[in-house]
């Protein structure tokens, strides 16, 4: 697998003009700012790219800044987020974001690992996302379609998203670092599903060595 990735990785991307974008992916392409990406990827734990694509707007059409959401009650967030996963501890937590980048960094988003996750509902996959599409730094996103199928693949045998993320950063080369979230999450959302993933039409078939799959198409 090692030797193959450069060949799945190129494969990926050419398949992938045919595939839904990421929601945050598709931001950063806008160029969106930082600080819309941080929010919108907070949003989307937990919730499809369609809810949070749709709450987003709502949102960002009545405040874009973080002194406009700080303004904002914490219902008026809630109602205009709903109904993104755990939408009123998000709404309590945009808010707090808010105050904070207001405060401690002069309204603008903080750009490394460690101070991202200080922030309220900002954990290390967040943190990585706002990083790779936000600023452009190198990072790994590592969700539930990163975690699944690089297991999968047989490419990193791990338990947990941290220590896949961990592995990757050993063992990717750093040319992938960015992009290896967008691949995957689209791939995982269209051909290489948690159950019963569509192997009759995968690209990548060949290498992977289809670890935890039972069925199959």
């Amino acid at each position: 697998m090692n030797t193959h990735i450069n060949l799945i990785i190129g494969r990926l991307k050419k398949e992938a003009k045919r595939w839904r974008v990421p929601i945050i992916t598709a931001m950063h392409h806008r160029r969106t700012d930082p600080f819309r990406i941080l929010i919108s990827t907070v949003l989307s734990t937990r919730t499809k790219d369609e809810t949070t694509e749709a709450a987003s707007a709502r949102l960002f059409a009545i405040a874009k800044t973080p002194g406009a959401l700080l303004r904002l009650s914490r219902s008026k967030i809630e109602r205009a987020i709903y109904p993104v996963g755990f939408y009123k501890t998000k709404a309590k937590n945009v808010k707090t974001i808010s105050k904070i980048i207001l405060k401690k960094y002069a309204g603008r988003v903080p750009h490394t690992l460690e101070e991202l996750m200080t922030l309220p509902g900002v954990g290390r996959k967040v943190a990585n996302l706002v990083m790779t599409r936000g600023f452009g730094l190198d990072g790994i996103c590592v969700d539930t379609h990163v975690h699944r199928i690089s297991n999968r693949w047989g490419y990193v045998r791990t338990k947990t998203p941290h220590e896949t993320e961990m592995t990757l950063r050993r063992k990717l080369p750093r040319r992938y670092w960015i992009i290896y979230n967008d691949l995957l999450v689209a791939f995982g959302q269209t051909i290489c599903k948690p159950v019963s993933p569509f192997c009759s039409r995968c690209p990548v078939a060949g290498y992977c060595k289809k670890i935890g799959v039972t069925t199959h198409r």
